[in-house]
């Protein structure tokens, strides 16, 4: 039955894209015909029709994820935890909160009954992060008790990166577990989700890797609590949708998850790619990767996102946003690769397809802006006698209709979802979590102005990268800068003036070779002219006036532990607690 519901969902989903994307090409095509069809409408016609398709496609997952999941199987209550470890993968990453946060997870699982072990997988090779590392973690290693061992170890043959640090721990220590949950640097979980994961896991022997829906956690900024509140209110909807579509095919997003050892063992050793990077080398995105490989070998792979107690950061600026960014758009474009991959499952190949596309489509949306201008700009007089010896002219029809037709249903494609997402909030009182229905409300509105504004910077940021590894430029694997939040105006303006000067530069074209095209393409070029301002603004601390979210309100215990072990003037804890704040002071 789950099969039969997965298939349809899928078709649903297909055949509401492919019909979006048929009337917007078609849509086009009609306003293209009344002036005299030419090359560049059947550009923008071809264009058009993939954007549309892909935001289409993206609208579907909203709406089969309004409704909510059933219960689904009732995870049985554990006697006792089979062999668990909890790994933290860490590379050069701020060892100080490193330690607050598995001191906190470490806690959680003590409190919640449960016996399971901690390894830091270090890969860090800088010396004075290393020094700081070793520092900052003693603490937690001089005080593994029965039921929450810590162990560490630094890597020195860093080969694979993250999935390589994975990797060696399963060949070095994975006989010794039966499962894995697998965390960031910057992760959360509470002890009795761990124990939820477990048991789900035991309840299900073809279950292969459970992915929970991490809650971004801890912004400050503007920008950052926009992002924060987008992945509060909005993901769990498109997530439940996500889950429909994909099923037991589902995705692996590297962290916040629990695998089978077995599983991992006999399905994910991942290899390295014949040639030089961007598109040879190590695996980047190897999530999908793994995800895909599982579902070939046999397992399930699914997401939950009812799951609660899982979290994480999210990038606090445009600038930290857009680094992590190229490193995916680099890992997803390697997948072109993979796409002939042998015995991979058919929907594996499409979920690489995606990946691929939601890099590949801003390109196709800069590319439709350019062919529209020039098709306005080559198109030809209209001919007011196409006949031979026609008596009565014939007039060009106005284009205004479809045009605006098309804008209407494209903007439609973009806000409908997240306006029936509000709806949904308010109906099922999720909204009361936000603030209530009125300031969730101003809180979608507020986030689609930002998300409005700086879209064009990220269509110049996403292409720039597609365009760097098409050109065989490698990003390479930048060092995440957690926590990293207000810029300086100078920085802003030396890392977004190219954007800037393209938005002049394409403002002065426009005028020069269509002033009527000026106001309609505005929308996109005052925000490129405005790059600098709008980055620096948006990075810049923000209260909780907007963009409120549940944990705020009412913060997860495993969260408020990881803040008071930060604070270096934290109160004593509680007797049997480990007095934590000195991982800071140790620092």
């Amino acid at each position: 039955m789950r099969a039969g519901r997965t298939t349809l969902c899928r078709i649903a989903a297909l055949v509401f894209a492919a019909a979006c994307a048929v009337a917007a090409a078609v849509t086009l095509a009609q306003a293209g015909l009344t002036a005299g069809f030419g090359l560049w409408d059947a550009v923008r016609v071809a264009l058009i029709f993939v954007t549309t398709g892909w935001l289409a496609w993206g609208a579907a997952q909203a709406f089969l994820g309004l409704p909510p999941l059933g219960r689904g199987r009732v995870a049985p209550v554990l006697k006792g935890a089979p062999p668990t470890a909890v790994l933290m993968p860490i590379c050069n990453e701020d060892a100080v909160q490193g330690a607050a946060r598995l001191a906190a997870i470490r806690d959680s699982a003590l409190s919640a009954g449960l016996s399971v072990d901690f390894a830091i997988l270090s890969d860090t090779f800088d010396p004075d992060a290393l020094g700081r590392e070793r520092t900052a973690f003693a603490p937690l290693l001089a005080d593994s008790r029965d039921g929450a061992r810590v162990f560490y170890r630094n890597r020195t043959d860093r080969s694979g990166r993250k999935a390589g640090n994975i990797e060696d721990f399963i060949r070095r220590s994975g006989a010794a577990y039966d499962y894995v949950v697998i965390l960031d640097a910057d992760s959360l979980m509470e002890g009795e989700t761990i124990r939820h994961l477990i048991a789900r896991m035991e309840a299900d022997p073809t279950l292969g890797l459970l992915q929970t829906l991490p809650k971004i956690v801890g912004a400050t900024s503007f920008f950052g609590r926009a992002m924060q509140f987008s992945a509060n209110f909005h993901s769990p909807v498109f997530a439940r949708g996500q889950a429909r579509i994909q099923g037991a095919t589902g995705p692996f997003w590297g962290h916040n998850a629990i695998v089978r050892v077995d599983a991992l063992a006999r399905c994910c050793g991942l290899p390295e790619l014949s040639g030089p990077p961007p598109f040879g080398g190590t695996i980047l995105s190897h999530d999908y990767v793994e995800a895909a490989l599982l579902a070939r070998g046999g397992w399930r792979v699914e997401v939950d996102p009812r799951i609660e107690g899982s979290f994480e950061e999210g990038p606090d600026n445009l600038l930290a946003f857009a680094r992590r960014d190229r490193r995916w758009c680099q890992g997803n474009l390697q997948h072109i690769r993979l796409l002939g991959a042998p015995g991979l499952r058919g929907w594996s190949r499409f979920v690489f397809v995606q990946g691929i596309l939601s890099y590949l489509v801003s390109v196709a949306w800069a590319a439709f802006l350019i062919a529209s201008a020039l098709a306005t700009v080559t198109a030809s007089s209209p001919d007011y006698f196409p006949m031979a010896y026609q008596l009565f002219p014939v007039f060009p029809d106005d284009r205004t209709t479809q045009i605006v037709a098309l804008a209407v249903g494209v903007g439609g494609l973009l806000l409908l979802p997240k306006f029936t997402i509000l709806a949904e909030s308010v109906l099922t009182g999720r909204a009361a979590g936000f603030g209530g229905a009125a300031r969730a409300a101003g809180s979608v509105v507020a986030e689609i102005l930002v998300t409005a504004l700086i879209a064009p910077l990220m269509l110049m940021y996403q292409s720039r990268a597609v365009a760097e590894v098409f050109s065989g430029r490698d990003g390479g694997w930048p060092a995440t800068q957690r926590g990293e939040g207000r810029l300086s105006l100078a920085e802003s303006w030396r890392a977004g003036r190219w954007i800037a000067l393209s938005g002049v530069l394409a403002t002065a074209a426009t005028y020069w070779l269509s002033p009527d095209l000026i106001w309609w393409l505005m929308p996109v070029t005052l925000p490129m002219i405005a790059a600098p301002v709008l980055i620096w603004l948006t990075s810049q601390p923000l209260t909780d006036a907007v963009f409120t979210v549940p944990d705020e309100r009412a913060p997860s215990a495993v969260i408020a532990a990881y803040r008071r072990n930060l604070d270096p003037g934290a109160a004593t804890r509680e007797a049997g607690d480990v007095p934590i704040r000195r991982y800071a002071r140790s620092a």
